[in-house]
């Protein structure tokens, strides 16, 4: 008897496979969370989500007075202080006000306007990362916190304006037709501030030290817009393109209309050349360069 004591066979079985994720994922219908979608479908869901960004607005901006005594009367109080303000330093003290007649309608207006931009801007430039905690549990497009934002001082510009109105009208200046460019003017400017505030807000949630030094930046433009003088008075015997680059500042573009249509004494040949082109110019590259802007980083909004 012979035992057999040769090893056995050795048979070699090819390794498994992983399966692949993203195969895995298409053939069951899913898909990544968090991934930006492409750009015509962000304005899809966005508008999907419109009275998402109404609702929100609006119940933040009733939040935003609630323990405040006067509660809503500080939207129009702040800016009415903030020109009592520099009527007193410019007006009075600087004498800003020769040669310009109804200064108090020409100087509310300007504060009331461009306070519109800059509270905008402000509030963009912190949209992300005071929402962080409703980014990290709803999925939404980001870019409703930034227009949420702006919605919001469109708002509260709106009870400026009839503020505004009355202040006009008890300074003398008649009630015509020509009130009614302000509405495509501050559309406009709304636009543009909507656009500013999407871009702000993705720079400021990446790094939050904008937040900081933004007041400064905006108060330095403030001075650049004619809101308590004349510009004109300045740029007269400035070089040509020095002027013209003044006059082509959008806070100053969206100031000048507003003053156009609500006060009479301002003229048409007292706004900057081609203003109309201007303000358009400046809503859209502004408007959709910063709304492109911020859908780039789409994804990236809520992490780290």
């Amino acid at each position: 008897m012979t035992v057999d004591l040769a090893p056995p066979p050795v048979v070699v079985t090819a390794p498994l496979r992983e399966p692949d994720p993203a195969r895995l994922a298409a053939a069951h219908g899913l898909s990544a969370s968090g991934v930006r979608p492409p750009l015509p479908e962000y304005v899809r869901q966005l508008w999907a989500r419109r009275h998402f960004v109404v609702a929100y607005a609006t119940s933040r901006l009733t939040a935003m007075y609630a323990t405040a005594k006067l509660g809503q009367a500080w939207q129009v109080m702040t800016p009415l202080l903030n020109a009592g303000v520099y009527y007193l330093v410019f007006g009075l003290l600087l004498g800003t006000s020769h040669g310009i007649a109804h200064y108090i309608p020409y100087l509310c207006t300007g504060v009331f306007v461009f306070n519109f931009t800059q509270s905008s801007a402000l509030s963009g430039t912190r949209a992300i990362s005071d929402n962080l905690g409703l980014i990290r549990v709803l999925h939404f497009p980001r870019a409703c916190l930034p227009i949420a934002v702006t919605l919001i001082q469109l708002q509260q510009l709106l009870f400026s304006m009839g503020v505004l109105g009355a202040i006009v009208l008890a300074c003398g200046v008649p009630l015509t037709a020509h009130w009614l460019l302000a509405v495509p003017a501050l559309l406009l400017q709304c636009v543009f501030n909507a656009g500013m505030a999407l871009a702000l807000a993705r720079i400021g949630a990446k790094v939050t030290d904008v937040a900081q030094l933004l007041p400064f930046l905006l108060r330095t433009w403030m001075y650049f817009c004619g809101i308590f003088y004349d510009l004109r008075v300045f740029t007269a015997h400035a070089p040509h393109w020095v002027a013209a680059v003044l006059e082509a500042n959008p806070g100053l573009v969206y100031l000048a209309l507003t003053r156009y249509a609500l006060i009479d004494t301002v003229t048409a040949r007292s706004l900057p050349a081609h203003v109309w082109p201007l303000a358009l110019g400046w809503a859209v590259v502004m408007g959709v360069g910063g709304f492109v802007f911020f859908w780039k980083a789409e994804e990236q909004y809520g992490r780290g």
